[in-house]
């Protein structure tokens, strides 16, 4: 044995081996979480929370399907009649992500080759919402442009749900002009129902009939027509601007 080499004990040794390996597999590495990484479908699909359960902060600058751009086909496009699955008038279906993409001419990263955007700026027997309907309003169709512009994928997200300050211009009125108006506006409003201005929803909202439909309670119609029922915090954000007197604030 070389002069310098050092002799240990095996009594030693032992140890110091179950030292070193109990060290090394308490070490942790960090976890590096991927965006859209939830459940196959390019960010965990419509469920609002891929990943197991791992929450997605909602980024602001992000178009986000099931969030976004969704709600809007279903009050302006996917009704009855028009492109829900029962009437998909001319082959187009625009009541989910999959029927979208699907049927309705989606070029990802180019707005103006994707006919889902560009009816909405066409005319005659071309434009959509077709009349007597209203276009969409520009808001709205920057979201479905930039959707498509991002790549036109089914990401979802998780924001958090903040009811302290709840305000008709600040919350309701949005969730109302996404959800409702394609239907209940115009001279061919949903059942004579007109959501477009404050007094309209003011009155289903005094008469219980707004909460009662977004609820799905027994008794009310559920809304919105053909979509899935409004997420938990946006049930609850009515909720309380109604229990408010649903004032115009």
């Amino acid at each position: 044995m070389p002069k310098s080499a050092i002799a240990i004990s095996p009594k030693v040794l032992v140890p110091l081996i179950l030292i070193l390996l109990t060290t090394m597999s308490c070490r942790h590495h960090p976890v590096v979480i991927i965006p859209g990484d939830g459940g196959g479908n390019n960010g965990g699909g419509s469920s609002g929370s891929g990943g197991g359960g791992v929450e997605h902060p909602c980024d602001p600058d992000t178009v986000y399907f099931a969030k976004d751009v969704l709600p809007i086909l279903i009050s302006n496009c996917a009704m009855t009649g028009c492109h829900s699955t029962a009437s998909h008038r001319e082959g187009v279906i625009l009541d989910s992500y999959a029927n979208t993409i699907r049927t309705g001419d989606v070029e990802p990263g180019k707005p103006n080759n994707s006919e889902i955007y560009e009816v909405l700026f066409a005319s005659g027997e071309k434009r959509m919402p077709p009349l007597p309907a209203a276009r969409l309003s520009q808001d709205q169709s920057d979201i479905i442009k930039r959707w498509i512009e991002q790549g036109a994928q089914d990401l979802s997200c998780d924001d958090a749900c903040d009811t302290s300050a709840v305000t008709y211009s600040g919350d309701v009125r949005p969730l109302v002009d996404n959800y409702c108006t394609g239907c209940h506006s115009g001279s061919s409003a949903g059942g004579g129902i007109q959501l477009a201005d404050y007094a309209g929803l003011k009155a289903i909202a005094d008469n219980g009939s707004l909460f009662g439909s977004i609820n799905h309670d027994a008794g009310y119609k559920a809304m919105p027509q053909g979509g899935d029922k409004l997420d938990a915090c946006s049930i609850a954000t009515i909720k309380i601007w109604i229990a408010a007197g649903s004032p115009q604030n």
